[in-house]
């Protein structure tokens, strides 16, 4: 009587691809809800950063050491490794700098969103006011990274490069990374 009373319903067939993407993008999503998720992935972003930027320094100094000694005491050398140094570090800080900026302002834009809703604007004014806090938020976050990013250029520039010019007029002992 049990087998009775329960109603079979058609399983519809399944891809077994579609069941595997499915729960490949179940897994994913739950796997990029959590925080410490992100919170490695920032960590490992940053780790390849740092690493990358220790190597660019290891051959820029190894460069310059190359050349120093081979050419006579012109101030060339250590012009072009503190630019070159400058740039690196600049850009370093402008993606470092953007991978905190940019959560904060997206948190932001949604605040002024849902504001701007509670606040009874229509859906096109919405729309519209939407496009304009865009291209506002996105122009001024450019525009501080940008700022940003060249100070910090300037500054391990300069610093660069009476550090290396320093560093060869104290008789350029070579000082392994």
């Amino acid at each position: 009587m049990a087998a009775a009373n329960t109603i079979e319903q058609p399983s519809s067939p399944r891809i077994p691809n579609q069941e595997k993407n499915s729960n490949s993008s179940m897994l994913l999503l739950k796997l990029m809800s959590k925080r410490r998720t992100w919170v490695c992935l920032f960590v490992s972003v940053y780790t390849i950063l740092l690493s990358l930027s220790w190597n660019l320094l290891k051959s820029v100094l190894s460069w310059y050491e190359l050349e120093s000694s081979t050419s006579s005491s012109s101030g060339w050398p250590a012009l072009y490794a503190s630019v070159l140094l400058g740039v690196s570090f600049g850009v370093l800080s402008m993606v470092a700098a953007l991978a905190v900026a940019v959560p904060a302002t997206l948190v932001t834009w949604i605040t002024v969103l849902v504001l701007l809703t509670f606040c009874g604007k229509p859906r096109k004014t919405l729309v519209l006011e939407g496009k304009k806090l865009t291209a506002e938020i996105t122009g001024s976050v450019v525009k501080v990274l940008i700022k940003e990013g060249n100070i910090v250029a300037a500054v391990c520039a300069v610093l660069g490069y009476f550090a290396l010019v320093g560093r060869h007029k104290e008789g350029g002992e070579v000082v392994d990374l």
